[in-house]
């Protein structure tokens, strides 16, 4: 599933305590120590043979006040937590008690949860390292929208150019987003594959792999009203469905089938007004290396339910 560096202490302890049941094994290792980069391609092999499990590297000189809390005296060190807590560890370059540590943690965590059956939720596989996002706002960025402790919010004007470079080949599925009031964003292209990032001109004449009118979708849902609805009221439940739940779009999925890396132009908002917000973004499928995905679940409710 790609391995994340944690970059603060607050991260850290963000990630261990919101993992919850799902095991997380975090990496403390050393730039200097010959071992430690020994060991980490095998580390970043196997986060995406057990994808059941959330894989961390902590940079001990970077975060000594993380690895002193930690206990940690010898590098490389690996630990397991589980709702918040160490439950297990191993210390040294040790590749069989490694993988047999992490194998034995993967069978008993609990199977993986989307909105779409049988797909994951590929933000996981995204190289937080390379994100990048044009026009966005300084405070309210692409970053913590990733992360999940903010929202994205555009600058100078509505449009906003996302893009998104995965650690490995991937499938896409589907795409979800959820915005705000009126500055929600309606019409989104998506890039797939591009060497270098779009500028805005680009993005709007370019050619896309599919393009997504997010409002149509919400129409459907209640055109069954539009005969008893004033336009206002219809309006308003359009409104309803993207900003309140967000709305989940099936992509042309033949076309999204070795995605190394996509790019999503948010071109206008619901409400054309000059700031767009989104408040979630999640792309679902699976990674080219990925197997058993009929072992992973979604959650409750019925088939095709957006969740929040």
């Amino acid at each position: 599933m790609g391995v994340y560096h944690i970059e603060n202490t607050s991260i850290f302890e963000s990630t261990i305590s919101k993992a919850g049941s799902r095991p997380v094994i975090a990496d403390f290792f050393a730039v200097w120590c010959g071992p430690c980069q020994q060991i980490a391609p095998l580390f970043e092999q196997l986060s995406n043979k057990y994808i059941n499990i959330q894989f961390v590297k902590v940079d001990v000189d970077k975060l000594s006040d993380v690895a002193q809390k930690q206990g940690v005296t010898a590098m490389p060190t690996f630990y397991v937590y589980l709702n918040g807590t160490k439950v297990d560890s191993l210390k040294g370059a040790d590749s069989t008690g490694l993988e047999a540590m992490i194998k034995k943690w993967s069978e008993n965590a609990p199977k993986m949860e989307t909105r779409v059956p049988g797909q994951l939720d590929l933000i996981s596989f995204i190289n937080k390292t390379q994100i990048e996002c044009l026009n966005e706002d300084d405070n309210s960025n692409l970053k913590n929208l990733i992360d999940g402790v903010g929202d994205l919010l555009s600058d100078c004007d509505e449009q906003l150019i996302i893009s998104l470079p995965f650690t490995q080949p991937v499938k896409i599925h589907s795409i979800y987003m959820k915005g705000k009031d009126g500055s929600a964003p309606k019409t989104v292209k998506i890039f797939t594959n591009l060497a270098n990032i779009l500028d805005f001109d680009r993005a709007s004449n370019a050619e896309t792999v599919q393009t997504i009118s997010f409002s149509e979708k919400a129409l459907n849902l209640n055109q069954l009203y539009a005969l008893h609805l004033s336009l206002y009221l219809l309006t308003f439940l359009v409104f309803c469905v993207l900003v309140k739940e967000g709305e989940l779009v099936n992509l042309r999925y033949v076309k999204f089938q070795n995605v190394k890396n996509v790019q999503i132009f948010v071109e206008n908002n619901q409400g054309q007004v000059s700031t767009t917000c989104i408040e979630k973004l999640h792309l679902y499928g699976t990674p080219l290396a990925a197997t058993n995905m009929q072992d992973f679940k979604r959650v409750s409710g019925k088939v095709g339910e957006v969740g929040h």
